[in-house]
């Protein structure tokens, strides 16, 4: 089964047919005005037609420069613009951008002719268009030593900056010579290095116009080194001179208002930048001065003979503190020191009091039993040959030689017998 669209999707692939068609992309047609309408929102819409067809068409009010006269039922007309799909109706119409009366057609031709060479060569294209200076003080006027043009360029010039320099070439404008007069006017201005040139002349008709729609003309524009503002007839008028210039004027007095900057305003702009720069560098100025004492603080706390002075009487102080504190401390140590001596001979006579006083109790003690003080009593101590104590009779025999130790001496004995404590006489000697 063939694939199926829906009604956008075909319109919207017509209208992109109609887009890629060169032909209908930049078309003059010739035909009969019809149902002509001026709409408020400032389009125009009206029929084309002839013996044969129509063709509904439309100019929108920012290609209302195109239109030089009032257009009106019935007029014969050639109209140039595009042939394309207005989708939402799914109908097409024409675009107009330029409308013509009959009666100007082979003029026109001519021009849409050379209109369309010269832009398929790039001479129209944006980037080599020039910027206009903002502040021209040199101004080239290439127009007729007579005539409104000139005038009102002097006129304005004169209230806008008297200061600005006016540079007349006295071209012919109008004739079959005035392209070479033209030619030669903005190659002549060229060559003093001005700062923009003004090439144009008042208002007339098409024929009148038609030395800026020469060759010549827009090639001599194209390769001049000075910016050009092209500024031919009225609003309305458009010759290839427009095309090619680097900025479009509509009238000589509106070139004038573009090539020559408000001197009024120029110095008033001045004036506020003056304020605004005397402000900044007053700001400036404090803040460096800041800055300087800021600098100058930091050079005096970081000078070296500054520091030096401070460690010296830093280590002035140092040192003070160090001997008040050693004195200080020797001075402590010796009240320590003596007291702790009285402390310690305090100490040492209680001690020696109370070891006296415990040898004494002790020498009583072993006074007590001393065997001395028990001999001086009466009593004596006896010992076996050997010196041996006896302190039983089992110690000894009958016959053993025995001491016994008395307060003044020793008596040496023999032994005659042993009597036991609960027995008599065990033995006997002679």
């Amino acid at each position: 089964m063939a694939s199926v669209y829906t009604v956008t999707q075909v319109t919207a692939y017509i209208k992109n047919m109609f887009t890629q068609d060169f032909a209908l992309n930049r078309i003059s047609i010739k035909g009969e005005v019809s149902n002509c309408k001026y709409h408020t929102s400032g389009h125009i819409y009206f029929t084309l037609k002839d013996g044969g067809a129509q063709i509904a068409a439309v100019m929108f009010a920012g290609q209302r420069k195109g239109l030089a006269f009032q257009l009106e039922e019935g007029q014969e007309v050639t109209v140039s613009g595009t042939v394309d799909v207005y989708q939402r109706d799914g109908r097409y119409q024409l675009y107009a951008k330029e409308i013509t009366r009959e009666g100007r057609g082979v003029l026109f031709e001519r021009f849409e002719k050379l209109r369309n060479e010269l832009e398929e060569m790039g001479m129209f294209d944006p980037i080599y268009k020039q910027p206009i200076p903002r502040y021209a003080q040199r101004i080239g006027i290439v127009t007729a030593a007579t005539g409104a043009a000139i005038q009102d360029i002097m006129n304005i010039s004169a209230r806008r900056n008297p200061y600005v320099q006016l540079i007349l070439y006295p071209a012919m404008v109008q004739g079959e010579q005035a392209k070479f007069s033209i030619v030669k006017g903005i190659k002549t201005l060229d060559a003093l290095g001005l700062d923009v040139l003004i090439v144009g002349r008042g208002g007339g008709s098409i024929e009148d116009l038609w030395a800026f729609n020469e060759e010549i003309v827009a090639r001599a524009i194209f390769n001049c080194s000075t910016p050009v503002i092209s500024a031919v007839g009225h609003e309305t008028d458009v010759t290839i001179a427009d095309y090619v210039a680097d900025m479009r004027a509509p009238t000589p007095s509106a070139a004038a208002e573009l090539a020559v900057f408000e001197y009024s305003r120029f110095e008033a702009q001045v004036n506020q930048y003056r304020e605004m720069l005397d402000r900044w560098m007053g700001r400036m100025i404090e803040r460096n001065r800041f800055r300087l004492e800021q600098c100058r603080t930091k050079m005096r706390l970081h000078n070296p003979v500054r520091q030096l002075n401070d460690r010296r009487q830093r280590l002035a102080d140092i040192v003070n503190f160090l001997e008040s504190y050693m004195e200080n401390k020797i001075q402590e140590n010796r009240r320590t020191l003596t007291d702790r001596s009285m402390s310690l001979k305090r100490l040492m006579g209680e001690e020696m009091k109370d070891s006296r006083h415990r040898l004494a109790l002790m020498a009583g003690r072993l006074e007590g039993t001393s065997p001395l003080k028990k001999l001086k009593g009466g009593y004596g101590f006896i010992t076996d040959a050997s010196g041996k104590g006896l302190k039983s009779v089992a110690q000894a025999q009958v016959g053993d030689m025995i001491e016994i130790q008395v307060r003044d001496g020793q008596v040496r004995a023999q032994v005659k017998e042993i009597e036991r404590a609960s027995k008599t006489l065990i033995g006997s000697e002679e």
